[in-house]
């Protein structure tokens, strides 16, 4: 049986997929809404980034990167990059994504645990990811149940990963709105919504793709069981 075209996977997988649809259009439509209310201050995101991590005494990099909304934290080389979106927008919805990445670097910088957890689970996620399913797929070709077995647990890294993730994202957006009102850079009502949707937006796209990590997991399971079963 190859698995990877079992009809019973798309169903299977059907309500995390379009969870996880749903969640990226909000994301979209919210911040595309947010992008056109102006922040008062007039700075760019890589502007409020700079601003904050003065603020907060830390000394990290600011860099543009391509892509959508691909903005993220390198704990490495200790480098916020910015989208186009954000490093040149003066909005609201700009402000809150480059708040969003500075509170991961105020993570690392105050040694938060799920970060760096997060962090050195990347290298076993990656491995777990390719060597998982080729586990899982010699396991039910072969008849090997043992081997199929440890496939699912190798495989369970990424849900793993998925799950450590929230804390992470949430504990940094929650940073981000108490930055952003501290120094001043947000003060209306108005700037202070919009925040909280563009974060909380951006919190809902983690929260679905854990939920499809673990129909994932939970498939691959249910196969393996299933070939038990028929042994």
């Amino acid at each position: 049986m190859f698995f990877f075209f079992d009809p019973f996977y798309l169903l299977f997988m059907a309500p995390g997929l379009l969870l996880m649809l749903l969640a990226q259009l909000y994301v979209k439509s919210t911040f595309n809404k947010w992008r056109r209310v102006p922040l008062r201050q007039g700075l760019t995101g890589a502007q409020v980034a700079e601003y904050l991590a003065r603020r907060a005494g830390l000394s990290v990099r600011i860099e543009k990167v391509q892509g959508w909304l691909s903005d993220h934290y390198d704990p490495l080389s200790r480098t916020l990059r910015l989208s186009p979106q954000t490093y040149y927008g003066r909005s609201v919805a700009a402000a809150a994504v480059a708040a969003h990445e500075l509170g991961h670097a105020l993570q690392h910088a105050q040694g938060y645990l799920p970060l760096h957890l997060r962090t050195a689970m990347v290298p076993a996620v990656n491995i777990g990811s390719y060597l998982g399913w080729i586990l899982i797929f010699l396991g039910l070709m072969l008849r090997w149940v043992e081997v199929a077995w440890l496939g699912v647990i190798v495989f369970s890294a990424g849900a793993l990963f998925a799950l450590v993730t929230l804390p992470v994202e949430f504990n940094a957006s929650a940073r981000a709105r108490k930055l952003l009102e501290q120094t001043g850079l947000v003060s209306s009502p108005v700037e202070r919504e919009g925040i909280r949707k563009v974060l909380t937006a951006a919190a809902l796209t983690y929260v679905a793709a854990l939920i499809v990590a673990l129909l994932q997991l939970a498939y691959y399971a249910f196969l393996v069981a299933g070939m038990r079963r028929r042994d």
